[in-house]
């Protein structure tokens, strides 16, 4: 038997009235999902090797269902015809099962919905790379507004995994390394998607990216202290402040105990310290996996026991454990019925809170006709993938002359669809597996985006290499197209795909982070020819380009980086080559020297950095959040608070400045370090940061109102405090523009080095000096909201 249950939810008069009256198999229904549309479709790993229920509908259904998996997004159908579908099909659930409780129906909505005809919107890399929560709220609320004039009530986003390894596969859909930038960014999202009604689901409780050498499904080796400071701060953030509906477990294990076992992280952690009340689902297959890929169950009505008793309520994408295995293991009197009414009650009142429950659920009329791809959700692809481009270099070849008669426009990348998107776009996705089929919606490609700007110029386009492969013999072409040409701008990368479908992507891990293929040697072809080559990287994860960036012999003239930025990717690109836009984007995650080098995060303790006491040097190409601009900026006039309590609040504030001749947009990034701790601390830390726009020469007053907590770590007694003492405060263009090692100096205004110890090298971008806060009191201990909002405003 189980151990004795923690508390029970409160129910509400109709939810336990339903519950009183529930069958065991109609209780066992609820907690699962039935996957439509499966026959052929394959488009999860291990779909075909899971069991299936076969038959009809009514007969599956006829003790009711949970979920029902992907009814959009399985294969490419019309939206309106298929919602036509699903209203009728919900009013048979209502009028011909005994309990008349209709499917709750979720989607993946990573990068936009994931159905067809439905906008794509820029991968969750490129949203850290914009540093703009606000713009993310938007384009969560018209992914939200779709998904729920869809029918749709549950979405499979975001995915709050901080980056560890970018030889994962997954790093694209991530949000980048830093824990206080993918929670501001995600909860942004959490909220605008669920504004209009759609519940939110956060990916993957916990731990899943920090897997051993950046596999997928692979163990992961953090320690207590790794889980709480790193990987838990997002979803604390989403719960408290997002007021998120919904978990989703992380395929990992942790120390050898798999999460989807785990009650100490799914109940004890999630919802006794964090407070979440809403419902745990399942990553598909993920209870079955206990058995077949863990090896800590027997069965899966074992399997089934310790999910359910761990915390997880809802098996998805089917009922492979949750139906017969668990229904007999209960029978038999080896597993207690109150884990079923637990995990029922919160899927009732999960329905309860969507509508699903009311008589009149379900009575309107489905949409005769919808658009997915509105001019509004346009309007905000195209911004957010402008504002996520991060110009890495540039040698006065960006932007674009704009009398240019002749471009050269080369590489895999530069004329596919399919380049522009990510992993878990519907077409990477999904119409992968239908070769031909219509796309749906308009997403032009950088060739014709820059043909469209530029009419005047003549753009000669030369593939010379596929993505992958070690075909050379288009190079040749390639060659000549750049030496007739004033410009060549060369645009390589990666193509999104799962499973071996491509080169990054969910199980799509790398040992190597060079560009796949002959990329490389196609770039350093063309720049060979001594025309300016401008290059575009459109890819998933940031690759090891120290040949194109440092060194002393030829390289391209400038480096743009895109993280699949989506629709308008292809125009928002060719804005900022063409000097339309500014480019603003900032490094979400650091820019590898090489793969040998990794795994690595701007937030190491003094001992992850380079020394004398090593050979190596893993101080990254380009640091957390560094990016470039079309002009200057400069810092003057930091003010600190002198000093604060462990429990209370400090302020800093900065006058950023445009020193060129070109409106653009700074983002402000404010950095602390605590220099003697109980535990070794991270030598930059970021505390907060601000989007500023400014014309040429103007200023701005940029303040931050810090919580002190966001020094806050794990000490030994693995309780999270902030101890008192000094802490250095200042602010930087990226993670490396800090002071200098000595400790902390006064607020001077003046410029300091970014050059390191042993890269001698030094980045574009500078600091002011730092500033000294002292905590004052005694250690506090940190529970609840004040660990994590800073306030900014912007004057």
């Amino acid at each position: 038997m189980a151990s004795a249950l923690p508390a029970f939810p409160a129910a509400t008069p109709r939810v336990s009235a339903l519950l009183a009256e529930m069958t065991l198999e109609e209780k066992a229904a609820q907690l699962v999902g039935y996957w439509l549309d499966q026959g052929g479709e394959v488009v999860a790993p291990m779909q075909n090797e899971m069991a299936r229920s076969e038959g009809a509908l009514a007969e599956i259904t006829r003790h009711g269902i949970g979920h029902y998996t992907r009814v959009y997004g399985t294969r490419p159908v019309d939206p309106a015809e298929r919602a036509a579908w699903l209203w009728q099909e919900q009013r048979r659930l209502k009028t011909e099962t005994r309990l008349g409780i209709p499917a709750l129906v979720h989607e993946e909505c990573l990068t936009g919905l994931a159905a067809w005809k439905a906008a794509t919107f820029p991968t969750p890399l490129a949203w850290g790379a914009s540093f703009d929560p606000e713009l993310v709220a938007e384009m969560g609320a018209l992914i939200g507004e779709s998904m729920r004039d869809l029918g749709i009530h549950q979405g499979l986003a975001p995915v709050l995994d901080v980056v560890r390894d970018p030889r994962w596969g997954r790093v694209d859909e991530c949000i980048g390394e830093d824990p206080y930038l993918v929670g501001t960014v995600g909860t942004a999202y959490v909220q605008g998607l669920q504004s209009h009604g759609v519940h939110a689901t956060l990916k993957h409780f916990l731990g899943y990216s920090g897997s051993r050498a950046g596999r997928n499904h692979a163990p992961v080796p953090a320690g207590p202290r790794e889980v709480a400071d790193l990987f838990l701060p997002p979803f604390e953030m989403a719960i408290r402040d997002g007021g998120v509906r919904s978990v989703m477990n992380s395929y990992a294990e942790i120390d050898g105990v798999p999460v989807a076992s785990d009650p100490a992280l799914l109940t004890a952690l999630l919802r006794e310290q964090l407070g979440f009340d809403g419902v745990v689902v399942a990553d598909y297959f993920a209870v079955a996996f206990l058995e077949v890929m863990h090896a800590v169950a027997a069965d899966r009505g074992e399997a089934a026991a310790l999910a359910l008793a761990a915390g997880i309520d809802v098996e998805l994408p089917s009922g492979d454990a949750y139906l017969a295995p668990l229904v007999e293991r209960v029978r038999a009197g080896l597993f207690d019925e109150a884990y079923l009414d637990r995990a029922v009650t919160r899927v009732l009142l999960q329905k309860e809170q969507l509508g699903l429950l009311d008589p009149g659920a379900f009575a309107d009329e489905p949409p005769a006709q919808i658009d997915l791809d509105t001019p509004r959700h346009r309007s905000a692809a195209r911004r957010l993938a402008a504002e996520s481009l991060v110009l890495l270099s540039n040698d006065g070849a960006l932007p674009l002359a704009k009398d240019a008669r002749r471009i050269a426009l080369i590489g895999p990348n530069a004329d596919r669809t399919a380049a522009l998107q990510g992993c878990y776009s519907f077409a990477n996705h999904v119409l992968a597996h239908h070769p031909g089929h219509e796309l749906g919606f308009d997403i032009p490609t950088v060739r014709e985006a820059l043909a469209a700007a530029l009419p005047d110029a003549e753009i000669v386009h030369v593939r010379g290499c596929e993505v992958e492969g070690d075909d050379r013999s288009g190079f040749a072409d390639a060659a000549a197209a750049a030496s007739g040409a004033e410009v060549a701008v060369v645009v390589v990368g990666d193509q999104a795909g799962l499973f071996g479908r491509g080169t990054v992507g969910e199980g799509n891990d790398v040992e190597s982070l060079e560009l796949p293929g002959a990329q490389r040697d196609l770039v350093e072809t063309l720049v060979a020819t001594g025309t300016p080559v401008v290059v575009v990287l459109i890819t998933g994860r940031p690759y090891a380009i120290d040949w194109s960036l440092d060194g002393d012999g030829p390289r391209p003239a400038a480096v743009l980086q895109a993280f699949f930025p989506g629709e308008a990717g292809g125009e928002a690109i060719t804005d900022v080559l063409t000097g339309a836009v500014a480019p603003s984007g900032r490094m979400p995650v650091s820019l590898p020297r090489s793969s040998g080098s990794q795994p690595y995060s701007y937030l190491h303790p003094p001992l992850g950095g380079p020394s004398d006491v090593t050979s190596t040097d893993p101080t990254p190409l380009r640091p957390f959040g560094f990016g470039l601009s079309y002009t200057t900026f400069a810092y003057e006039d930091l003010a600190v608070s002198t000093e604060a309590s462990t429990s209370g609040r400090f302020t800093a504030a900065v006058t950023v400045r445009n020193t060129g001749d070109v409106a653009a947009t700074d983002v402000v990034q404010l950095y602390g370090h605590d220099p003697v701790a109980s535990v070794t601390r991270p030598v930059a830390q970021l505390l907060g940061y601000a989007r500023v726009q400014l014309s040429p020469g103007e200023s701005r007053r940029v303040s931050f109102d810090v919580p002190s907590a966001r020094f806050a770590f794990t000490d030994r007694g693995l309780v999270r405090v902030v101890e008192p003492g000094p802490v250095q405060v200042w602010v930087g263009a990226h993670a490396e523009a800090k002071p200098p090692a000595s400790g902390p100096a006064d607020v001077t205004g003046g410029a300091i080095s970014s050059e390191r110890p042993r890269a001698q090298r030094s980045l574009p971008g500078g600091a002011t000096a730092a500033a000294t806060v002292l905590l004052t009191g005694g250690v506090h201990e940190v529970t609840g909201a004040d660990a994590r909002v800073v306030a900014v405003s912007v004057e």
